[in-house]
């Protein structure tokens, strides 16, 4: 299982993004199950919307639909676990989205991220491993 965050899903739809042929090229050769936060979701709908139009947002959601990726839902306690870590690292600021991919990552035991966003990740350490591997 792999978790992944907005920026590459973003880049795979965008054929405009700098990291399109990378992602797209990583996405479609990882085993799956490709594992998404729903905060994630929501901040892919959100980009893609804003930067390419309905279309592109609905491109997303009609890779949900066929099981390109899964989505997993919070618990009460990664909703503890990702404020624990908004505020342990207020200072990168880590935000919402990113502490709920490490959050998800510690409760299902995921060492794997695919993301574009390797200051952050490279900085967080999870509870569960030294760090996480990040990928491209």
């Amino acid at each position: 299982m792999i978790l992944v965050d907005t920026g590459p899903i973003v880049a795979v739809i965008n054929d405009r993004d700098d990291h399109h042929r990378e992602c797209t090229y990583l996405l479609e050769r990882l085993p799956g199950p490709l594992l998404i936060p729903a905060t994630v979701a929501t901040e892919v709908c959100l980009m893609l919307e804003r930067r390419r139009g309905t279309y592109a947002e609905l491109a997303f959601l009609s890779d949900v639909r066929a099981g390109r990726y899964t989505l997993i839902e919070s618990l009460s306690a990664d909703l503890d676990r990702v404020a624990e870590l908004v505020e342990k690292y207020d200072d990168l600021p880590l935000g919402t989205v990113d502490a709920s991919v490490i959050a998800l990552a510690e409760r299902l035991n995921i060492s794997t991220v695919v993301t574009l966003d390797r200051r952050d990740f490279g900085i967080v350490r999870p509870a569960h491993v030294p760090a996480l591997t990040l990928l491209p």
